[in-house]
């Protein structure tokens, strides 16, 4: 037998809903959804399915009942493939014109165009920070170890002078310090 060298195509077919299922909740209005989160063009009239969050078709359109295509909600490729249980299947309220769909998404494109970033502002430095700073960035390694063996005969000096205790058996301020250890005894029964 000798191939075919004709290139065999799919017969167009009517746009029609395909499952006569529909999912029990409510319908989707488009006009409750923001102008960004759904596609009215003919060619490729989708939304984005508020549960799983990912973009799918809406079939019989020019029909009574449009609804959303019974869909995946993982990434295409990446994850395992699950039904999207509350999506699928679910009905659609096409409220919305394709006019006044587009006049939305430019109007939203316009007002995002024209907004500016805020430039911030350093804050102006002291000039003692300034100093600290400039000093700061200019010390190495050796200067650093050099400033703490500098620093620690002090620090020395002060942990000293903070376990000293002072003469008598009373601070300046405050009751008399016990001498003997208490030992509170508990009552017989």
């Amino acid at each position: 037998m000798s191939a075919s060298t004709l290139e065999r195509t799919a017969r167009s077919r009517r746009s029609r809903t395909r499952s006569r299922s529909v999912n029990g909740r409510p319908a989707l209005a488009l006009s409750a959804l923001k102008p960004h989160q759904y596609d009215l063009r003919p060619a490729c009239a989708s939304l984005i399915c508020p549960d799983c969050k990912t973009w799918v078709p809406i079939t019989g359109l020019q029909t009574k009942k449009p609804k959303l295509v019974p869909h995946d909600n993982g990434r295409a490729g990446k994850d395992a493939a699950v039904r999207c249980r509350l999506g699928s299947n679910r009905l659609v309220t096409v409220n919305v014109t394709v006019k006044k769909w587009q006049e939305r998404l430019e109007d939203g494109g316009a007002e995002t165009a024209s907004r500016q970033a805020t430039v911030v502002l350093p804050k102006a430095f002291s000039p003692q920070t300034d100093r600290t700073l400039r000093a700061r960035a200019e010390r190495t390694l050796a200067g650093r170890v050099a400033d703490w063996e500098a620093v620690l005969p002090r620090v020395a000096d002060a942990d000293k002078n903070r376990r000293a205790v002072p003469a008598g058996d009373r601070p300046t301020e405050g009751p008399a310090v016990p001498l003997k250890t208490l030992h509170p005894k508990r009552p017989a029964r």
